[in-house]
């Protein structure tokens, strides 16, 4: 890593983490009698270990010119490692939380240990940590293959991928003590928000300044979904995180809303969040990877382009739906719902043209468990988005909201959508990055398909049956007008739910266990790669128009 960097970048990067250094120390005193004290003791012991990183290749020799002929791939490595840790803690704490529902006693009496500190980990570990490290690293490498465009520097590719594992880090700490912004999506502190930020906007920039240096005019599909993937969620983050610290020295913030408009902001960014983080950005994979794996153009170049459109505009106004029967104004609960259900097409257009595409490759998906991933996780994207526009309709949420009928939707996307396409574009993608002629175990790959199948199916199925059970329980009234069971009988109802949930997510962490073990004996177990298989590694740039004629 050190040695790729040229004596000015090593210069511009020892700046920024003496930088970083003194602002957590500055945050430690600042913050002293404050648990902000103690994030800035973490931000300060962080820099010094990057900073002894750096130093111990501060002397080495520049590096060679000849590396501007090949792509910068370093970043993308580090990515895939640092998103398989993520995914397994943060799936780890997934299982502990829902054991938790099943059997309260597992906190140990211990306050970080709770659930309503567990709970936020989890969702930020599997969905930022894990999510967040596989985007950016997949997206260096696709942005760098269609673009024929190596990076534009060494080291801002670092600090996106750097900086945003401290934000990582700030807000996993941050919940276990307690420190959030007490919203339905935990928001860490306020400092860390800004923190990120400045990290997002050297993302974007990092995307604008290699498009503008491409070698292939053409823009492939995958990079418009990246690109509002950054934008989008950049203006997300800011609007949503307004807010104003009780002092410098203090973790505590104000935000800037309040009452209904302060819900109509939380989601706004929250469906948003799922729209442009966890829908746009790995559409982005899916239009790079599952082509490439099938070794068959997209179907259609056309509809790809309408759907980015429909999803990108339609996405933006469907939050109320969120908001049913609450202060709200009706009509704009109404005006979500509608934009709910006209997103149907958008995303089934998504949906359609990744299984299209594998018109003529079907034997493929039989025979290459990493195929059948990309294949399922499309099959389950079609699912949650018809679920989702379904359960946006007033009547039907009226049974749904407040219910465990929403936890299984979320899962069904998140575990049969998003777990599922990281996955088999990891597993494409190692290969290619160490140069091996193909991962550690075919095998390994095949158990991971089916016990990331059976845990989501279990966990989703005991979500929905959980779901609608509670919605009718709360509905029933006996022949006097009265509630015909309390909140505990529902309780006591859903605790063989509780139990499957647990079995489920279990075997999905299990997956992942096996998932890290596979792709780590594949990297440090070093294979001679024959000359056939070196071809076909994407290791030099690819023929001019290439992806273009593919997309076409």
């Amino acid at each position: 890593m050190v040695a790729l960097l040229t004596a000015l970048e090593r210069t511009y990067a020892a700046i920024i983490l003496v930088f970083v250094i003194c602002v957590g120390v500055a945050m430690a005193v600042a913050g002293r009698g404050d648990l902000m004290a103690a994030h800035g003791w973490i931000v300060a012991l962080f820099g010094m270990v990057v900073m002894a990183v750096l130093l111990r290749g501060i002397d080495a020799p520049e590096p060679w010119e000849e590396r501007f002929r090949e792509y910068y791939d370093d970043p993308t490595k580090v990515g895939i490692i640092l998103a398989l840790i993520w995914g397994v803690i943060g799936m780890f704490v997934g299982v502990w939380v829902a054991a938790l529902l099943a059997w309260p006693d597992l906190t140990f009496d211990a306050a970080w240990a709770s659930f309503g500190r567990l709970r936020p980990v989890h969702t930020s570990g599997v969905i930022f940590g894990f999510g967040g490290n596989a985007l950016i690293a997949t997206s260096f490498h696709v942005l760098q293959r269609t673009t024929r465009a190596r990076l534009p520097d060494q080291l801002s590719p670092w600090f996106v991928l750097i900086g945003y594992n401290l934000f990582c880090v700030l807000a996993a700490t941050g919940y276990l003590m307690g420190l959030t912004q007490s919203k339905e999506y935990a928001e860490p502190e306020w400092y860390a928000d800004l923190w990120l930020v400045i990290v997002w906007v050297v993302y974007f920039l990092i995307y604008i300044r290699t498009l503008a240096r491409r070698r292939e005019p053409h823009i492939y599909v995958a990079n418009w979904y990246y690109m509002a993937f950054i934008l989008v969620v950049a203006i997300l983050h800011i609007v949503n995180n307004l807010a104003v610290p009780v002092s410098i020295g203090h973790a505590k913030s104000y935000s800037l809303f309040s009452g209904v408009q302060d819900a109509m902001t939380q989601w706004w960014y929250g469906h948003n969040a799922v729209a442009f983080f966890l829908t746009a950005g790995f559409l982005g994979m899916l239009y790079y990877y599952l082509p490439k794996r099938a070794g068959r153009p997209i179907y259609s170049y056309r509809m790809s382009i309408i759907s980015f459109w429909g999803i990108t505009f339609m996405y933006m106004w469907a939050g109320s739906h969120h908001l049913h029967y609450t202060a709200l104004p009706h009509w704009v609960q109404t005006l979500g719902m509608v934009f709910s259900l006209v997103l149907l097409v958008p995303s089934w257009a998504s949906a359609g043209n990744a299984l299209l595409t594998l018109n003529g490759a079907w034997h493929k998906v039989r025979d290459d468990a990493v195929l059948r991933f990309m294949m399922l996780a499309a099959i389950f994207y079609g699912i949650a988005t018809f679920e989702g526009s379904f359960m946006a309709i007033r009547a039907v949420n009226s049974l749904s909201h407040y219910t465990d009928w929403t936890v299984g939707h979320v899962h069904a996307g998140a575990l049969g959508w998003v777990a599922m396409i990281t996955f088999g574009s990891l597993y494409a993608l190692v290969p290619w990055m160490w140069k091996r002629p193909a991962l550690y175990s075919a095998r390994l790959v095949e158990l991971h398909f089916w016990l990331a199948l059976a845990g989501t199916v279990v966990y989703v199925f005991a979500m929905w049956n959980s779901g609608i059970t509670q919605g009718l329980m709360w509905r029933t009234y006996d022949q006097n007008g009265t509630l015909a069971y309390s909140f505990i009988d529902t309780l006591v109802a859903m605790h063989p739910y509780y139990i499957a949930r647990t079995v489920g997510g279990l075997l999905f962490l299990a997956g992942a266990v096996v998932a890290f073990y596979n792709i780590w004996m594949t990297i440090s177990r070093p294979a001679p790669v024959d000359e056939g298989a070196a071809a076909d590694l994407p290791v030099e740039p690819p023929a001019p128009r290439a992806w273009a004629q593919a997309g076409e």
